[in-house]
């Protein structure tokens, strides 16, 4: 790809070039040279010149090549999620540049983002339990050696499904530091980004790790992305709960192949640049755009 550092670093180039043959101008204008260090420096002078023909050359490459970028990232993305209604979930805070790439995406493809959520973590056993136990319904999430992995299950479906979802509702003040939207329509993608560190405590990391994995082995395609550069990067923690993942969400490639991971059932993998080596930069090939509908609500 390129971009802006590319441009700057030729333009460099060129004004070095430029100050070296106003130097050799300025020398072979000066009194005193004899034959030999005037043809040095009139060859010196010939060859900035070419330099900066060169450099002037690759300037316009590099305009004529972000153009096409640009082009043809618009022609890739046009339509490749139209009229999807795609699910935000956080794990952590909310990233504010995140959160623009992950929108750019939606909107550069023709998808909607009908809701989002950000879990705060680490996750509050005690006051879970005791807000699950107040009401009949939910009690049995309270109980046996897998209740937490059972309540990360459940939010999963709900926060995938829409409809009643009475998991959330009642964990809303313990679990949840930012929303977006309803929960009734269904959704036909999901997007994961995990901006917390790591978690290691019980009930956080048997909440988070199932409520993941659901989504990753639900119906709808679900995507965990990252910005370029994350550290420490939540990639591993995707690839082990099975979810696709895209770890340059900054970048015009990564945005190009969110959007065709959560095109459709079908489209997985891991890409972006940091990715290792039996991973890619983008899917290879991307699928031509389909007229697709949307699931009711």
């Amino acid at each position: 790809m390129f971009d802006l550092r590319y441009h700057v670093a030729s333009l460099a180039a060129v004004f070095f070039a430029l100050v070296i043959g106003i130097l050799v101008g300025v020398a072979l204008t000066s009194h005193g040279l004899n034959n030999t260090e005037r043809k040095k420096l009139e060859a010196e002078l010939s060859s900035a010149q070419g330099r900066i023909a060169d450099l002037q050359l690759a300037v316009q490459a590099d305009n004529a090549d972000s153009t096409f970028v640009k082009g043809a990232y618009t022609a890739v993305m046009a339509n490749r999620l139209r009229n999807k209604h795609v699910a935000v979930l956080y794990v952590g805070p909310v990233s504010k540049s995140v959160r623009a790439d992950v929108n750019d995406t939606l909107n550069d493809a023709g998808a909607v983002m009908i809701r989002m959520r950000a879990i705060s973590v680490p996750i509050n056993a005690h006051t879970i339990e005791a807000s699950l136990a107040k009401r009949s319904a939910l009690a049995s999430f309270t109980v046996g050696p897998k209740r937490f992995a059972n309540i990360g299950r459940e939010l999963a479906d709900e926060f995938t499904l829409g409809g009643d979802t009475p998991l959330w509702d009642a964990l809303e003040g313990q679990l949840v530091e930012e929303r977006v939207g309803g929960g009734k329509r269904p959704a036909d993608a999901v997007v994961v980004v995990r901006t917390a560190q790591p978690q290691t405590g019980h009930a956080t990391a048997q909440i988070v790790g199932n409520l993941l994995s659901e989504l990753a082995n639900g119906s709808v395609p679900a995507v965990g992305v990252e910005a370029s550069g994350t550290r420490p990067s939540a990639v591993p923690t995707y690839k082990h709960v099975g979810l696709s993942s895209v770890d340059d969400v900054d970048l015009p490639i990564g945005r190009v192949a969110l959007a065709v991971l959560l095109s459709g059932p079908g489209e997985n993998g891991h890409y972006g640049l940091q990715s290792s080596l039996d991973d890619s930069i983008l899917p290879d090939p991307i699928p031509p755009v389909t007229t697709s509908t949307t699931t009711g609500g």
